[in-house]
């Protein structure tokens, strides 16, 4: 018998093409999107369960409230029957020298005795209610709490692992591209998403190293917020000439939530916009002199980010 190492030779698990990276990053983008409207309806039961928790304080409060108010005058009533009660029924009639005025204060003192009783009945069992109110919104909100903690945890994974994914798609773009930073170069990049915001970008990249000329916008010349205009107009959604009413064209989101196509503002008066891309990069017309090229955000003071579209 002869012994040895199995004649498999070791092989390194292939990498994933630009196009399998492109449709990972799309499945996780759709995750977080889903995860994201649950965390917003959680967030809703919780201002509910909230809202119902302080409305059963409330109603507690005014429960405690009148049910010692009804008990004050209960002990009125006690007092009274007390200091009269000693006094044989018919013997008060027989000493009162008004014996029709007796049944009457009688009669009204009895009623009103009866009445009393069943006031004091009904506070305490909307008391009962109200505390049974209040321990399951308090339970409710405890219960909300702990799922929307939840979600914002898997909210982060799933953020973590876009980031990732998107690093790994650009990277392997950008060494295939030889790309530096120090000089333009075109790119050739797989988007992801296919809405009008992925339609933008892809419309977007495909000027590069086009000319920045102040005041253009397209077709072959462009500056910041032109071709943002001319890319947007490429999918049918009309945006202004101007970085200002870009900026409130949308929905203002985070620089943690960017996706392909968000609009990307930098510097406090807004003078500059480009198109984020993903990864950390966007595409842009930078300044005269220069031309549409892809870029990292990082090498500029980040104002936020608009959603044009999904």
């Amino acid at each position: 018998m002869t012994f040895g190492s199995p004649l498999i030779a070791a092989t390194a698990e292939p990498k994933p093409s630009l196009n399998q990276l492109k449709t990972q990053v799309e499945h996780l983008y759709n995750e977080i999107e889903s995860l994201t409207e649950q965390y917003n309806g959680q967030k809703e039961r919780l201002k509910q369960a909230q809202r119902s928790a302080d409305l059963a304080k409330k109603t507690l409060a005014k429960s405690q409230t009148d049910l010692e108010e009804k008990r004050r005058k209960a002990g009125l009533y006690a007092q009274d029957a007390y200091m009269t009660g000693g006094i044989d029924s018919s013997l008060a009639l027989a000493m009162s020298g008004d014996p029709a005025r007796y049944l009457d204060r009688a009669a009204t003192t009895y009623a009103l005795q009866l009445q009393q009783g069943e006031e004091v009945s009904q506070i305490t069992k909307a008391m009962d209610m109200a505390e049974r109110a209040k321990a399951s919104a308090k339970a409710r909100e405890v219960e909300v709490k702990k799922l929307v903690t939840d979600l914002a945890s898997q909210r982060d994974k799933i953020r973590t692992l876009v980031a990732k994914t998107e690093s790994s798609l650009f990277k392997r773009a950008l060494s295939q591209a030889g790309q530096s930073f120090g000089r333009a170069t075109k790119i050739d990049i797989p988007i992801p998403g296919q809405g009008k915001a992925a339609e933008a970008t892809k419309w977007a990249l495909t000027q590069q190293l086009r000319p920045y000329v102040w005041g253009a916008a397209g077709p072959t010349t462009f500056d910041c917020s032109g071709l943002v205009m001319w890319a947007y107009q490429k999918v049918g959604i009309s945006l202004p000439h101007y970085t200002g009413d870009q900026w409130t064209a949308g929905t203002h989101v985070s620089r943690e939530d960017l996706r392909p196509g968000d609009l990307v503002f930098f510097y406090s008066d807004l003078h500059h916009v480009g198109i984020y891309i993903g990864g950390g990069m966007m595409v842009h017309a930078p300044h005269t002199g220069d031309v549409v090229r892809v870029a990292p955000l990082g090498n500029r003071p980040f104002a936020g980010g608009v959603r044009i579209a999904d």
